[in-house]
């Protein structure tokens, strides 16, 4: 799997990642610790990546989107779940919620749904996931049924991020029961359409920002056009917009580490301890250096996988994305589980931001694919 000559990050990439730093830092990063604490949404970060482009980098330029390539958007999301993970779900789960439309819907419904989340009037969520049909999506239970020019769904969607606050959603609803996964089609439900309603908030480990919640479709009705592409369809787009979002999950977990180290070696070099800095320790140098050299791995494993999502049709694509996935996220949740170490007994509180990172790194090895999941991806393509 050759993947020389296929990224160079250019100057604009660079003072992408300046300008969302700049974001982060003065207008995400204070309200972070109160975002997690009061587990409310970062309303300060969503009008401050609104206000400057940053909230949908991804949407393509004829929809009124930026038309960012996909290492920009990683970019993005890197550098804003550096300061506070809860807040990069918002152009995250744009991506995720949005990329079926963009990969598989009618142009009509591409219209209707792409320029209002471009703008940033509206958000996107995606909802495939149930409480019975997790890694086994395929097992889902939420039926869509075709009456006239309206279709008709009936079910619930579990663990459905950012729901509640956006006003789209993009869901997955068995047609075809007899197909079982080819019997799975994709639709786009409105939070005003009659029938759809949202669940109260989970009580979560971390990413506390971030609302998740259930979907309840009680003969949810919707116009027969607003379903993404043909019936029975919907899975394998499901499945081709993981090989999208999934480095941005990857993205999302360097991010996080490169946050913790960066809290890390501050601390360290302040803290003094038997009348040197903490940070003169071969040991604890040791320690840092491992926490650097593994996010500098991952960091350009998950670029990599964004860029061979540009070049069109790839065997090796899910891999990769599967690898960069997996890999970001175990080196997220080592490195702020060392830097929480690093920090001694001030890392076990919430005075410093790394117990809070420690937290928010945990979900990144488990959703869009558990890491056990993309192993059985990266050796189902290793032994074909």
């Amino acid at each position: 799997m050759s993947t020389s000559g296929l990224y160079q990050l250019t100057e604009e990439h660079d003072a992408i990642r300046a300008a969302v730093r700049d974001i982060a830092e003065r207008e995400i990063a204070p309200y972070a610790a109160e975002v997690d604490a009061e587990s409310r949404f970062p309303i300060e970060a969503h009008k401050a990546l609104t206000a400057a482009g940053f909230h949908a980098t991804h949407v393509p330029e004829s929809y009124g989107g930026e038309g960012a390539d996909a290492i920009a958007t990683c970019i993005v999301i890197e550098e804003i779940a550096r300061v506070d993970v809860s807040a990069s779900l918002i152009p995250a789960v744009n991506k995720l919620g949005s990329m079926p439309v963009i990969l598989s819907a009618s142009e009509d419904l591409k219209q209707r749904v792409l320029p209002s989340i471009a703008e940033g009037r509206a958000m996107i969520s995606y909802g495939l996931s149930e409480r019975e049909a997790g890694s086994d999506a395929a097992a889902m239970k939420t039926r869509a049924r075709l009456e006239g020019d309206s279709w008709v769904l009936n079910g619930t969607k579990a663990w459905i991020t950012n729901s509640g606050v956006s006003e789209w959603y993009t869901v997955m609803a068995v047609t075809d029961p007899e197909k079982r996964a080819n019997g799975i089609s994709a639709f786009v439900v409105h939070r005003d359409d009659p029938g759809f309603a949202v669940g109260p908030k989970e009580r979560k480990m971390g990413i506390k920002g971030s609302p998740t919640c259930e979907l309840y479709f009680t003969d949810c009705t919707i116009p027969a056009d607003r379903i993404i592409g043909e019936p029975g369809t919907g899975f394998k787009t499901a499945l081709r917009t993981l090989d999208f979002t999934r480095p941005t999950i990857g993205a999302q977990a360097v991010g996080v580490a490169q946050g913790a180290l960066d809290a890390a070696v501050e601390y360290t070099r302040e803290r003094k301890q038997f009348g040197k800095a903490v940070s003169d320790f071969q040991g604890v140098q040791f320690m840092l250096a491992d926490m650097a050299m593994q996010i500098e791995a991952a960091r350009h494993l998950v670029y990599v996988a964004a860029a061979r999502g540009e070049v069109g049709h790839d065997p090796d694509l899910g891999r990769l994305c599967a690898a960069a996935k997996a890999f970001a996220s175990d080196v997220a949740m080592k490195v702020t589980t060392d830097a929480v170490q690093l920090f001694g007994g001030a890392g076990y509180t919430q005075d410093f931001p790394v117990e809070r990172m420690m937290r928010d790194a945990k979900i990144t090895q488990i959703y869009e694919g558990t890491n056990q999941v993309q192993r059985m991806v990266i050796a189902r393509s290793l032994l074909r």
